[in-house]
């Protein structure tokens, strides 16, 4: 009897040994590029190809491609694969699937109509200031834009990744916005979202879209006019899960989150809120089984369950004007604000009720925290910078613990777009065309600093080989 067991607890220990060295050299490669197994997973995650950037956040909503390896150095002569102008104009970032890239912007038409009349005005709010910080004044006495009065056309573009060329076009509507926007954006701040079947592109007041990837509409739902905090425009993208598209529609009237089947528009289900103006996208994360909707905001840190939109946790402590969507891997999300403020919250997932100053918030941290860049999570490391600013941060996402702290990255000035990372490099993209990539590692060691002559704020997507820069007037894909 003992020949046989012996034998067969030799067989096993051989194959336990040949498990391990595979599961080990994949868990090195992982490693390598900065990541580790994740408790707590994205949506629609396409981490294990190199052909996607299917979000504003890439695969793993936490700004990462993983499997990436863009480009260390560029300019306008040197690693440009192709360089396209875009009509109109927009801030989106641009969405890849396979061999398309999809970008929204809004293209002027000349016509000169009169506007229609939004809904009775609500009472002043407070002045939200400028997202650069302080209150300066620009010309008409703010940084929004005069009430429109010349009509847009809503345009979604779909281009060849190989070429730029422009495969198709449609417009989704044509109007007069009924407000203005923050002078610094426009009326196509939205980024779209995709799962290789559909295209959901979001223009706010101008309407939902949904279009397969042959640019036929699906459907299309109109959720009404929003009045923004001091005119300052519409910036929540879309998120997609499964056969769920959430929209969060957070203004100064009546507020909501809403479900919707992407098959057919169908709306499944709709949350009242009451919060202030908000331009935070949806994170939508699968942990212990239940799939959870966390949106960023002024007046809490909300959790929604994706099956039927019932509040499941939330928590108090952000700043005003809660632009910076959350982040999450491994049991815990993290949440930024840096407006008349600074806020960064560690909260654990599976939190209930209100978690305001319990033992769910594992960790918090009240300076340097960004006012519009969403933070940037790296393995165990989470990255973001001061305000609009410059400054960058990073701390160690599992105790809290400051590795870097608040330090001037020269180069770039001022900070719209969110920083992303591949291999073990960050990109930091600042407003006037510049981008700083640093070696991911406990101290600032920059690596390159590239400048194009376009000014940028929209996020970079990397994909491959390869990173698509939207700018005010092109998009840029740099490859060598």
């Amino acid at each position: 009897m003992q020949a046989p067991l012996g034998g067969a607890r030799n067989r096993l220990r051989m194959w336990q040994v040949i498990s391990f060295v595979m599961n080990t050299r994949t868990l090195l490669l992982l490693l390598g590029l900065g990541l580790a197994w994740p408790s707590s997973s994205p949506a629609n995650s396409t981490a294990a190809d190199p052909k996607f950037w299917s979000q504003w956040r890439g695969p793993l909503a936490s700004g990462v491609a993983p499997l990436a390896d863009p480009p260390l150095t560029w300019s306008e002569t040197n690693n440009v694969k192709w360089k396209v102008k875009i009509p109109g104009f927009g801030t989106s970032t641009p969405i890849i699937w396979e061999n398309r890239v999809f970008i929204l912007t809004a293209v002027p038409t000349g016509k000169k109509v009169e506007p229609k009349e939004p809904a009775a005005a609500a009472p002043p709010p407070e002045p939200a200031g400028n997202p650069e910080g302080g209150q300066r004044r620009g010309r008409g006495g703010g940084f929004a834009s005069e009430k429109p009065t010349e009509s847009h056309r809503f345009v979604v573009l779909c281009l060849d990744r190989a070429t730029g060329k422009v495969l198709w076009e449609k417009t989704a509507r044509e109007e007069v916005p009924h407000e203005g926007h923050h002078r610094d954006h426009g009326y196509a701040s939205a980024s779209p979202v995709t799962d290789g079947k559909v295209l959901v592109a979001h223009f706010g007041s101008r309407g939902l879209y949904c279009y397969d990837l042959e640019g036929n509409l699906k459907w299309e739902k109109d959720l009404g006019d929003m009045r923004t905090r001091n005119g300052f425009g519409e910036g929540s993208s879309p998120a997609l899960h499964g056969d769920t598209v959430v929209v969060l529609w957070d203004h100064e009237g009546e507020d909501f989150i809403v479900a919707l089947d992407k098959n057919t528009g169908k709306e499944l289900w709709r949350t009242p809120r009451d919060e202030p103006s908000g331009w935070c996208t949806p994170l939508i994360v699968e942990h212990a089984g239940r799939r959870q909707v966390i949106v960023n905001a002024t007046g809490k840190v909300r959790s929604y369950d994706l099956a039927n939109g019932r509040v499941l946790w939330e928590c108090a402590g952000q700043t005003a004007n809660a632009i910076p969507s959350a982040v999450a891997a491994e049991g815990v999300a993290y949440v930024t604000s840096g407006f008349r403020g600074s806020a960064l919250q560690a909260i654990k997932l599976d939190g209930k009720g209100d978690l305001t100053g319990t033992d769910a918030i594992l960790w918090s941290h009240n300076r340097n925290t960004p006012y519009v860049p969403s933070p940037l999570l790296f393995g165990d490391a989470l990255y973001f910078v001061k305000g609009n600013e410059a400054m960058l941060s990073c701390f160690e996402a599992r105790t809290g613990k400051p590795v870097i702290d608040g330090e001037r990255i020269e180069g770039i000035r001022g900070v719209y777009a969110s920083p992303v990372a591949a291999r073990d490099r960050i990109y930091l993209l600042g407003r006037d065309g510049a981008t700083v990539v640093l070696k991911k590692g406990s101290k600032l060691e920059v690596l390159a600093t590239n400048k194009l002559d376009d000014k940028t704020d929209a996020s970079i997507a990397l994909v491959g080989r390869e990173l698509f820069i939207r700018g005010h007037q092109y998009l840029y894909c740099i490859a060598e």
